[in-house]
């Protein structure tokens, strides 16, 4: 099966990639075909050199029935020779995993039943609040003081402690 894939090239973190025709069962970087492209990431995305194609190369393969990679097609597509593909909401890469799901699912339920306890107290205490303003009205409770200790002595006290 033939694919139009990215074989590297280039040094070490200086990637430099050839655009190439391939056996599909031959290694990334071994025997290909034909080169009809390069790509450079190196070079900023408006840059010329970013992306050459041989497109009447291109089409020619894609006619007798090599496949693009995903990548490969995502760049014949910005360049309109195909159809752009659809891109994949979420690879499993970037899904959590079973154990988060579970967390995540809980953690939902919680807030949802404490929305729902915050929602029956709400309406609770305004269908009780007559009976307590009529108990209120018979005999009001008076209101002990509160006994406070003389700030003085406190910070004395205090004092007192750090000293010895």
């Amino acid at each position: 099966m033939l694919r139009i894939r990215l074989s590297r090239a280039g040094a070490k973190k200086r990637p430099f990639y050839r655009i190439v025709i391939a056996d599909s069962r031959k290694p990334r970087d071994g025997r290909f075909i034909e080169r009809v492209g390069t790509y450079n990431p190196m070079v900023t995305k408006d840059h010329p050199d970013r992306l050459r194609l041989v497109e009447d190369r291109i089409r020619h393969w894609l006619g007798v029935g090599a496949t693009p990679s995903d990548r490969i097609a995502r760049f014949l597509g910005h360049a309109g020779i195909i159809e752009m593909p659809a891109i994949p909401q979420q690879t499993r890469k970037n899904q959590p995993r079973a154990k988060t799901l579970e967390r995540i699912k809980a953690a939902a339920e919680a807030a949802e039943s404490a929305q729902k306890a915050e929602a029956e107290a709400a309406a609770a205490p305004a269908e009780e609040a007559p009976a307590e303003e009529a108990a209120a009205g018979e005999a009001p409770a008076e209101e002990a003081p509160a006994e406070e200790a003389p700030a003085a002595e406190t910070h004395a006290d205090d004092e007192e402690k750090s000293a010895t």
